[in-house]
């Protein structure tokens, strides 16, 4: 009869415009979904260029180059006898009708969507390609496949998260796979939603959706997770790793059609629609997915999926991306200026999850890995067993103290870098701080002072931000040279420590050690930090973190007051990393000015604060994020978990200079201030502030 059906989808690790590792993993994926007894083989969105080509899609030679992989596809013996999504004899190429323009992604830049629904057209084979299929035209436009069997119809990424998705006529029109090449990025708390939305694809309307996705650093800021998935009748089939350091991970399940046939049966309603449907152009396919002698062929049941917490997405996202970012700029590893502070440790510890990680999937047999190790350590010879010894090759850390710093953040640096094992670095910037003032003192006859001694608010800025430039200068230094010292080969990326919450406020020193090549925190708030180092206290028992998460966060930049820290980050700022990360979402995923905040937060905050006090934590608020926001300009390329990112380059694209007394806004806030206050019969004053 011919009822079960095998398929298998894939989370390939593509690099944008590495064809040779492209190709060679998507030819690995197809002979796996082959061995495992698959029918049908769907890959991520754009895995033959990688999705990460951005401008490169201009280039004639980014076609060029993709249809000469396609080639090399349709002559290899491993795309015979299977339905792949590349290779084997050309059925259709199905364009991508729905275009992902939000956020991190401009696809309109650079494509335009098919918009003739239900349509297809003949289309021009280059030469290279006719020369292996035989082929001079094939089918291009919005059509599904007709196999002895069943039918499949495609959807391509963005077009799952649409609000009229294909696959509901689809569905309608009989089509009983549903298939997406997807390029989906990692968030914080974001597979919850994909994998409801797959889901809820085939919930409704009956059916299998199969799913393919991206995983690996393309060659930016994203990371992709992943999380390759199944679904049938609303129900999650098989399930893919999230984060994995396996450049090739297929997914295969046997399902039955009957299956989806008998649940849309009993849908009354979903069949009077699909009496209605406008039927869509089908390609016949002389193939069969099933078997016609297939009655014991165990099927996949469902499966409950296994979310990580927030916690453990810190701990394994970011570790993977730096992995990545590590082995393919062939550099010899990383090197972190470590404070002692909450965001320096976590990114620390981030580094030594990533050992862990390495540690374990060589343990596992994994020879790509391992390879990679080898070549990062120089030493073919080499295999890390455990983590502290992988960290102190490929890790180094650096606390550099000055006058102002305090006995305590030196002892918990020196601590945390003991227990991860990294090879750690003390030393001492007040030499060249005193040379670097010293000579502005001898051209400008005058010498600035801290506050504390009787200068100014410029002077003590000044004095604050000459010692955290110094730093960044020194960890370049260090990054090129201390593996030279020790005799051993290669040079070190140097990691910056900056978290979302302080970038989108801009305490920071503009080309200080937040100044770095990359920044796998610089995406997450300073709220999921904490947490993070929690997790980290619990499950690497890493116990010099108990004080880490006790010190009140400070930069140590001003005089100490009788060898204790005088100065925090919140009073630095003037507002909590709580209300930072409020003023974060309100701001990028609210959409929020300033008079809107203002009303928005007048009822979160009611039960703590007046009308009055709110209105000068938003103005005040706007009036530092205005003036710092040019910092944004030059923030280190960080690993994007958060969608309130001010990351200028690629995500929060708002000017860098600002009208900073946002005149008209404050006084629209503070109008309706007064109107609150008159309402409740207080006095009315003319100004909040």
């Amino acid at each position: 009869m011919g009822r079960t059906v095998t398929v298998a989808t894939c989370a390939l690790n593509q690099w944008a415009l590495d064809f040779d590792g492209n190709l060679a993993r998507i030819l690995k994926s197809i002979e796996i979904a082959k061995y495992k007894g698959a029918r049908y083989r769907l890959g991520p969105e754009l895995e033959i260029c990688g999705y990460g080509c951005s401008d490169h899609y201009y280039e004639s030679d980014t076609l060029l180059h993709s249809f000469e992989v396609l080639a090399k596809l349709l002559e290899s013996p491993a795309t015979q006898d299977i339905i792949c999504d590349v290779g084997m004899k050309i059925l259709l190429i199905r364009p991508k009708m729905i275009l992902a323009n939000t956020g991190n992604y401009r696809e309109l830049r650079w494509f335009t969507p098919w918009s003739r629904a239900r349509f297809v057209e003949e289309y021009f084979l280059p030469r290279m390609i006719q020369e292996v299929t035989g082929q001079e035209t094939v089918p291009f436009g919005d059509a599904v496949l007709a196999t002895k069997d069943t039918c499949l119809g495609s959807e391509i990424c963005e077009e799952l998260w649409a609000p009229k998705s294909p696959h509901i006529e689809m569905g309608l029109d009989g089509v009983e796979i549903f298939t997406n090449s997807s390029g989906s990025h990692h968030v914080l708390r974001k597979a919850h939603t994909r994998v409801n939305v797959v889901n809820s694809a085939t919930a409704k309307n009956g059916g299998i959706y199969v799913l393919a996705n991206q995983k690996g650093c393309d060659g930016d800021r994203l990371y992709y997770d992943g999380c390759a998935m199944i679904s049938m009748n609303g129900d999650t089939i098989a399930q893919g790793s999230q984060f994995s350091l396996n450049d090739v991970e297929v997914l295969v399940a046997t399902l039955d059609l009957e299956g989806v046939r008998s649940y849309r049966a009993e849908i009354s309603c979903r069949n009077l629609e699909a009496s209605k449907v406008n039927s869509y152009p089908r390609i016949k396919v002389n193939f069969a997915l099933s078997c016609s002698d297939d009655i014991c062929v165990p099927t996949c049941e469902p499966i409950q999926w296994r979310y990580h917490s927030p916690e453990e997405e810190i701990c394994l996202g970011p570790a993977c991306w730096l992995w990545d970012y590590l082995r393919r700029s062939e550099q010899a590893g990383f090197l972190l200026p470590l404070s002692g502070g909450i965001d320096s440790s976590a990114t620390a510890c981030i580094v030594y999850s990533m050992c862990r990680q390495v540690c374990l999937a060589v343990k596992n047999g994994n020879q790509d890995v391992l390879a990679d190790v080898r070549r990062i350590v120089n030493d073919e010879t080499y295999t890390p067993e455990d983590s502290q010894e992988f960290c102190g090759h490929i890790f180094t850390t650096c606390y550099m103290a000055s006058e102002n710093s305090s006995q305590d953040t030196y002892n918990r640096a020196k601590l945390l870098a003991e227990q991860i094992g990294s090879y750690h670095i003390n030393l001492n910037i007040d030499v060249a701080v005193k040379a670097i003032v010293g000579i502005f003192s001898m051209v400008m006859g005058r010498s600035p002072q801290f506050r504390v001694c009787g200068g100014s608010s410029r002077e003590n800025l000044a004095l604050q931000n000459v010692q955290a430039r110094i730093r960044m200068v020194l960890a370049y230094l260090f990054a090129q040279l201390s593996h030279w010292a020790r005799g051993m080969s290669g040079g070190l990326l140097v990691l910056g420590s900056a978290n979302a919450d302080e970038s989108l406020h801009g305490y920071l020193t503009k080309y200080d050690c937040s100044s770095a090549d990359i920044n796998p925190i610089g995406g997450i708030s300073k709220t999921d930090l904490r947490n993070f180092i929690q997790y980290c206290m619990e499950n690497f028992q890493l116990t010099a973190l108990r004080s880490i998460m006790s010190a009140p966060p400070t930069a140590e930049l001003e005089p100490l007051a009788d060898g204790q820290v005088s100065q925090t980050d919140e009073e630095d700022m003037g507002m909590t990393y709580t209300e930072l990360s409020v003023y974060g979402k309100l701001r990028k995923m609210a959409k929020a000015g300033p008079y809107s905040m203002f009303c928005k937060l007048i009822n979160m905050w009611k039960e703590i604060c007046t009308p009055r006090e709110v209105a000068s934590k938003v103005k005040h608020f706007f009036r530092i994020y205005s003036i710092n926001r040019h910092k944004m300009t030059t923030l280190t390329p960080a690993y994007h978990a958060e969608n309130y990112s001010p990351e200028d380059n690629r995500f929060d694209l708002r000017p860098f200079l600002y009208n900073s007394t946002w005149s008209w806004q404050f006084r629209s806030i503070d109008k309706q201030v007064s109107n609150l206050e008159r309402k409740e019969g207080k006095p009315v004053l003319e100004d909040v502030d």
